[in-house]
């Protein structure tokens, strides 16, 4: 199958030229990985490859896909200009994450809240979209299995479980996450707003 069919499959139709320029430019080896708890992307300088590496999530919706991979693609070209010789999401990335965002922005790809929503995170954009959480939370409405139940959506105090089948009491709210109890071990996690949860019955 040809890269672009490719990239149709898991991108707005209209990021795609510009997302293939930028992989063709760069060299890049990007690789559709299985899901990944801990992070949607990834990068991978060419210290122990020949090729710039990225990985992303298969299972992101495009929009979700789009976003991670310029992350993902503003780590490679902070990389190229100063190695590792500033934080990985300090002001440089941050720049360069926005300036690349510029290029999808006000093309009619993106639908108008996640839009909206994008112009105002890229002033200050955090390390992971996750800790934006109503960008997250717009974001996340684009899923195919939009009808979960997330665990901001419940009371203090209600038993819920998460994927997995451990139990947990939901307890106060930390920023983008809420103190849990874990009723097996009794020892308190935090877990994030947006996380699926099931309410047993």
């Amino acid at each position: 199958m040809e890269e672009k069919e490719v990239l149709m499959e898991y991108l707005p139709e209209k990021s795609v030229d510009t997302i293939y320029k930028w992989i063709v430019e760069k060299s890049v080896h990007l690789k559709i990985a299985r899901e990944r708890k801990t992070k949607l992307g990834d990068y991978r300088p060419p210290i122990n490859y020949e090729n710039h590496r990225i990985s992303i999530n298969y299972n992101l919706n495009r929009y979700s896909f789009l976003i991670t991979l310029v992350h993902e693609f503003a780590h490679l070209y902070v990389w190229e200009r100063y190695k590792n010789k500033v934080d990985p999401h300090g002001k440089q990335w941050k720049q360069t994450y926005r300036d690349l965002m510029l290029n999808f922005l006000d093309k009619d790809i993106f639908p108008d809240d996640i839009e909206s929503e994008l112009k105002k995170s890229i002033k200050n954009s955090k390390a992971s979209t996750a800790s934006e959480l109503n960008l997250s939370r717009i974001i996340k409405k684009y899923d195919n299995n939009n009808g979960q139940t997330t665990l901001e959506e419940l009371e203090e105090n209600t038993i819920f479980l998460i994927e997995g089948g451990r139990r947990f009491k939901k307890g106060p709210k930390q920023r983008t996450r809420y103190k849990c109890q874990n009723l097996d071990n009794k020892k308190i996690y935090l877990v994030h707003a947006l996380t699926p949860v099931i309410t047993p019955e």
